[in-house]
């Protein structure tokens, strides 16, 4: 296993989320670099707050990774919008890497890990 570049959620209580995926790809011995989507306010009884960061810091995270470190694979988490998704496919053309699309809409508890937005296109 190679570099790993994770764009997914922030988890506070460290179960879930980005904390969980360097976890996974340091035990599997990889290199884990993330861009953050979201900013999360949980612990073990639940989700209390989701706060989506904007689409340009998500972009500007994922390529001064790509630009500098490179990736030899990306691995998804909690996007949590139709702009999210669609500013991450852009990155991934860019990566020109295996992706392992992982689609969190909703926390472990139930609640939806973000208020879903569409596109005012």
């Amino acid at each position: 296993m190679g570099r790993v570049l994770i764009l997914a959620g922030s988890d506070s209580g460290g179960g879930a989320g980005i904390q969980a995926d360097i976890k996974a790809v340091t035990m599997m011995g990889g290199y884990a670099a993330t861009a953050l989507t979201a900013i999360t306010v949980q612990n073990t009884l639940g989700v209390h707050g989701v706060h989506p960061l904007p689409l340009d810091l998500i972009a500007a995270q994922a390529r001064a990774v790509l630009d500098d470190i490179g990736t030899d694979a990306v691995k998804t988490g909690m996007l949590g919008s139709v702009e999210v998704v669609e500013t991450v496919a852009a990155l991934l053309d860019q990566a020109q890497a295996p992706a392992v699309v992982d689609p969190v809409m909703v926390a472990k508890g139930g609640r939806p890990c973000c208020p879903m937005r569409r596109s005012r296109r």
